[in-house]
């Protein structure tokens, strides 16, 4: 194994000092509202459940985005495997909710112990996974080095690095290096990656480049009275959504609207924050701009004289890209990287997007080429896509473009299932 006098000191810090840093740190999240408090133990690696018998492989994916992408991964390998359970680990409050939803049955969620070697030891001491499986960038050394002495198959699943993040790493080069060739194999999302991964030091003969697993996920849930009720309230009001928006782009998204309600006064925008938490903030904007408006959390519903509709509540996006035909998908309009095209693509929905979206680059050159998404770049712009894409023939042609380009994915999770199971087999053979 290469060597890394950086990795060294990490793992020496994390096993003196880790510990009373973590505990402070914890400390210094509940008291913001980051932390669970009734779930605290498991950050420290004290497992809230009992591991279940027979073979258990665990996936760790950062928050939402990354976990969501696992789901329909998850589905199909308990399918395969009656006898498997997987344990999936989060960070954040927010995914920890949204799987608590949205898991099936012989699949468990846990908080990641944070990276001290006294937080690390017991959790895999418990757990103790045949397979363990990292999602996009998330590299946390103690976690991995632990697990590899444990002689734990490793994987880098749907592998994605920005070039920031390759920039820092390159700075520990040698560390990278170091906990990339403890990893078994990778599947890459794109050629990009691959290239920055290699260069840190993952062997080229471990990579696959196979595309998004977000490319292959199943569409976004919904209750189907929510989507009745929600249809009746709206009363064939022609409807747009902007979601997934962060500060600074609610501004610019409110004046597109203000706009395009000249030409279509009874126009009604589903306005879905990234974060709901902010729904108070974005209250006050709308207040400010003198907009008639109703909100979700309070549990109204859209009123035929407001033409603002805040949808401040988590895991809904699936209602709201079912009733809107147009979505302009937020993250995009400030440097931020954007958001998952392909959950208001599956769902039928034509997608406009602002020019910052190099969390997707790949994907939305992907949708621009087959004529499924569109970029706008301003308040004006948007108010002109959004008005020519009320039109059903445009916008149905968007959606049909962008729904081909989804279901083209579906091979990216039946390739890491193949990856996976294999992975496991071979595990168990080792005994």
């Amino acid at each position: 194994m290469t060597g890394s006098l950086a990795l060294w000191a990490y793992l020496a810090w994390s096993g003196r000092g880790g510990r009373s840093f973590a505990d402070r740190k914890l400390r210094e999240r509940l008291a913001e509202g980051k932390e669970d408090g009734a779930r605290l133990d498991e950050r420290r690696g004290i497992a809230g459940l009992p591991r279940p018998a027979g073979p258990l492989i665990w996936f760790h994916a950062a928050s939402v985005g990354e976990s969501l992408a696992l789901l329909e991964l998850i589905r199909q390998m308990l399918d395969d495997r009656e006898d498997l359970t997987i344990l999936v680990t989060t960070g954040t409050v927010t995914s920890a909710g949204v799987m608590a939803d949205r898991l099936p049955d012989r699949a468990i969620h846990q908080y990641l112990p944070l990276d001290a070697r006294a937080f690390v030891r017991p959790f895999l001491d418990h757990w103790h996974p045949d397979v363990a499986v990292w999602t996009e960038s998330e590299l946390w050394p103690a976690l991995i080095c632990e697990t590899h002495a444990l002689g734990i198959p490793m994987l880098l699943l749907n592998a994605r690095m920005s070039k920031a993040s390759h920039d820092r790493w390159r700075f520990l080069r040698g560390m990278a290096r170091s906990l990339l060739n403890r990893f078994d194999r990778a599947l890459v999302q794109d050629d990009l990656t691959a290239i920055y991964l290699r260069r840190l030091g993952l062997p080229l003969d471990r990579m696959e480049v196979t595309g998004t697993l977000k490319e292959g996920a199943a569409a976004l849930p919904v209750k189907s009275s929510d989507l009745e009720a929600m249809r009746v309230e709206i009363a064939g009001r022609p409807v747009w959504v902007a979601s997934s928006t962060h500060p600074g782009e609610e501004e610019k998204v409110l004046e597109a609207h203000r706009i395009a309600l000249r030409s279509n006064p009874r126009l009604l925008l589903i306005l879905v924050p990234r974060h709901a938490v902010r729904g108070d903030e974005i209250a006050e904007l709308l207040e400010a701009g003198d907009w008639t408006f109703t909100r979700r959390s309070a549990g109204d519903g859209p009123e035929a004289e407001a033409p603002v509709y805040l949808a401040d509540t988590m895991g809904e996006l699936g209602l709201w890209y079912r009733l809107a035909p147009v979505s302009f998908v937020g993250g995009s309009w400030e440097p931020i990287g954007g958001h998952n095209p392909f959950e208001p693509a599956a769902l039928g929905s034509a997608i406009l997007h602002g020019p910052y979206v190099t969390n997707f680059v790949d994907i939305y050159q992907r949708l621009t080429e087959a004529r499924a998404a569109r970029l706008v770049s301003a308040p004006q712009s948007l108010a002109e896509a959004v008005d020519d894409l009320l039109s059903p023939d445009r916008a149905a042609a968007m959606a049909h473009a962008a729904w081909e380009v989804v279901s083209a994915g579906a091979d990216v999770t039946e390739r890491a299932k193949a990856v996976l199971l294999e992975t496991l087999d071979a595990a168990e053979a080792r005994g």
